[in-house]
């Protein structure tokens, strides 16, 4: 399985090239190394979404990440941003996983361990006498 770590930008969309048009923008497609979960792409939106040009990527897709420019002399700081918003994105889904990892688990002793109302049955159960 391929790590969130490891997403990168590596190329553009071959079926969507960069191409001067006579829109005043140029539309750009980025693809990444792999398709990210749904989560991580949720966590891309938000952290651009204030981003202009619009930074996003489509949460049916999970591998382009869209956007335009203006001026193409533009493009090589837009991805410099981009990329910083990739890492971003990745050190704030990986903390996210490993809090809901970390509840699961202590969900999971509240549930099967010794305190609270299941502390309490258990110990009901552990004194019951099947003997008489």
């Amino acid at each position: 399985m391929n790590d969130i770590k490891d997403i990168k930008i590596v190329g553009m969309d071959e079926n969507r090239p960069p191409q001067i048009r006579k829109e005043p923008y140029i539309d750009l497609f980025f693809k990444l190394s792999h398709k990210v979960p749904g989560e991580w792409c949720e966590e891309f939106n938000k952290l651009t979404a204030k981003l202009n040009p619009p930074v996003k990527i489509d949460t049916s897709i999970l591998i382009y990440i869209e956007t335009y420019v203006r001026d193409m002399a533009d493009i090589p700081d837009l991805l410099v941003l981009i990329k910083k918003k990739i890492v971003n994105t990745s050190t704030q889904y990986i903390e996210r996983q490993r809090q809901k990892t970390l509840a699961d688990i202590e969900n999971n002793a509240s549930i099967h361990g010794q305190g609270g109302k299941q502390g309490q049955l258990n110990a009901i159960i552990k004194s019951l006498n099947f003997d008489n």
